[in-house]
């Protein structure tokens, strides 16, 4: 009745499906890169102020803030009225006035006006009695050289000497044992530090020769010397400046004798030695006569040169002081000879002056050019007076006494220009100042542990506050300066232009 059976299958396919996979497409979708930065900010400073005011009584008889309603005084109101026209003309001729121009109120005490610093000594010389000859300062403002000699000696002298160096910078400075002593077979006269180079000294010495010492070498420091050559000198060489050359950079020495001859050296190849390279004579025939300053000339006899100041606004201009009191200015470029027997020098001599200053009563034993005026100078000597002098007159502008005994030195001050120092045959060092209307000394340097004559003295280009005096004791001070004699004053330079425009009568 029943049987199995085997089917056909039958197979319905889905038309949907096979719609919706006709119609399906594939997309992607993805946002762009996110870029992401860090930055930071900081205050460079920070800083906090703050202010308070102090307490403030009330006072009962001026309390207007508390009662600004109140009425003034009585009569007040009248009395402005009545003064406004008086107060109001003499505030316009007060500020009209020139009465006190270039005042400067001095508030120091005087008595502390300066202070000893230092008393240097070099003990084997004050037992051979020398005489401090000539002091200077190096390059650096912090070594001071100081050269032992005779002053009142004029008999020819074969003592040794020396000269001494001291560091005052150095923390432990002995002042009665110099950092250094250059043992000299004879006394020296005259003593100058390079102008660039610390380690370089420049000395004249009592037989008429001139040395150069290198203090940076410790085995033999003398770099060069002269000797006794036949083309040097033969008197006492009084001075000795480094002079720049004409090659940029290089300097030479100028040397100034009592035989009357100025010498101009330079150091040689071999470095061993100084070589001559120009010489000038002073022959009383051939000094210039300049209006009022004749003189009787005597024979050819040549003029002894006690000092010698070099321009520094002019580097062909040198002036000269004699024994005989002239003072000349003279020019390294003159090309005149010189009225002196050859003696077979190799290098002839000029007669550089050209112009005649009038003259003093007796040796010029100083000058010194100002480093604030292209025409003033300074010279001092036997006459105790300090002369003001300009290029281009024949008489002093000014003079100045200083001290009835004659004078060693007179310098100016290198930050003032109207202050000036001068030294004494009797013990102080004057300080002038031309910018008071006294023609009295500023300030007296006296050193209460010595009596005895103040030969040289030297102003410190570096440091103004410090100025160096040595003595016939044998002995240094060293001083520091008050503000006033250092401090540039406002209408100082106009002042000294009117010194320098100013006619001798």
């Amino acid at each position: 009745m029943f049987e199995d059976e085997s089917l056909d299958s039958v197979t319905v396919g889905s038309e949907w499906r096979s719609s919706q996979q006709a119609t399906l497409q594939a997309r992607s979708c993805q946002t762009e890169a996110v870029h992401i930065s860090d930055a930071g900010l900081q205050t460079w400073f920070a800083a906090s102020t703050f202010t308070q005011t102090e307490p403030q009584e009330p006072t009962a008889d001026l309390n207007l803030q508390q009662h600004p309603d109140e009425p003034d005084p009585p009569g007040l109101l009248d009395f402005l009225q009545r003064t406004e026209d008086l107060i109001i003309r003499e505030l316009v001729i007060n500020s009209r006035s020139h009465a006190f121009d270039g005042y400067q109120a001095d508030w120091d005490n005087h008595s502390q006006r300066i202070s000893c610093l230092h008393r240097l000594q070099n003990l084997s010389a004050q037992e051979k009695n020398l005489h401090v000859s000539s002091v200077s300062w190096n390059c650096t403002g912090s070594v001071l050289v100081c050269a032992y000699g005779r002053t009142n000696d004029g008999d020819w002298t074969n003592e040794k000497s020396c000269v001494c160096l001291w560091n005052l910078d150095r923390r432990n400075l002995n002042p009665k044992q110099a950092d250094l002593v250059l043992d000299v077979p004879t006394t020296v006269t005259s003593v100058c530090c390079h102008p660039n180079h610390p380690a370089l000294i420049a000395g004249g010495l009592y037989n008429g020769e001139v040395v150069v010492w290198d203090t940076s070498r410790t085995q033999d420091p003398v770099l060069a010397q002269t000797g006794l050559c036949a083309e040097g000198h033969r008197e006492p060489v009084f001075q000795v400046s480094w002079v720049p050359l004409q090659r940029r950079g290089e300097f030479g020495l100028v040397s100034s004798s009592s035989g009357g001859g100025v010498l101009l050296w330079r150091v040689g190849s071999d470095r061993t030695g100084l070589v001559l390279d120009s010489g000038y004579a002073f022959i009383q025939q051939q000094i210039p006569n300049s209006g009022r300053t004749s003189m009787k000339v005597q024979g050819s006899s040549t003029v002894g040169v006690t000092t010698l100041a070099l321009s520094p606004w002019d580097p062909d201009t040198f002036l000269v002081g004699s024994e005989g009191g002239l003072l000349l200015r003279c020019s390294f470029s003159s090309q005149t000879p010189a009225a002196v027997p050859t003696e077979d020098r190799t290098v002839g001599l000029k007669a550089p002056a050209v112009f005649s200053f009038r003259p003093s009563s007796g040796p010029v034993h100083s000058i010194h050019c100002s480093p604030f005026h292209r025409n003033l100078f300074v010279s001092a000597g036997t006459e105790g007076l300090v002369h003001v002098h300009s290029l281009l007159q024949a008489d002093p502008v000014l003079s100045v006494r200083v001290s009835d005994s004659y004078l060693f030195q007179a310098q100016w001050s290198p930050s003032r220009p109207l202050v000036f120092a001068a030294t004494t045959g009797h013990g102080p060092v004057h300080i002038f100042d031309l910018a008071r209307p006294s023609l009295r000394a500023a300030a007296t340097i006296e050193d209460s542990e010595a009596d005895c004559a103040t030969t040289c003295l030297a102003f410190n280009h570096h440091n103004p506050w410090l100025l160096a005096a040595g003595r016939s004791d044998g002995s240094v001070g060293v001083w520091r300066l008050s503000s006033d004699l250092v401090d540039l004053g406002p209408t100082e330079m106009a002042q000294l232009e009117q010194i320098a425009n100013q006619v001798s009568e």
